[in-house]
């Protein structure tokens, strides 16, 4: 009951493309590398848009906030 050989994995494996087929496996390893792009995209583009941020809130804007304690 410890680590599975290299066997258990090929039936396994051998067992899921059974079930599923190679054509939907290989659709969802594209899904999920379009995925994994399309975060890699968004988070570049949050970096690239934290300077813009900054520069606006030195054009001199202030804001005013009153501070509530808690009970």
């Amino acid at each position: 009951m410890g680590s599975f050989s290299i066997w258990h994995w090929l039936i396994v494996l051998v067992i899921v493309m059974l079930v599923f087929g190679t054509k939907k496996l290989r659709n969802i390893g594209s899904d999920l590398g379009g995925a994994v792009k399309g975060f890699k995209e968004g988070m570049k583009e949050g970096v690239s848009d934290k300077p813009a941020e900054s520069e606006a809130s030195q054009s001199g804007r202030t804001i005013d906030v009153d501070a509530k304690e808690k009970h």
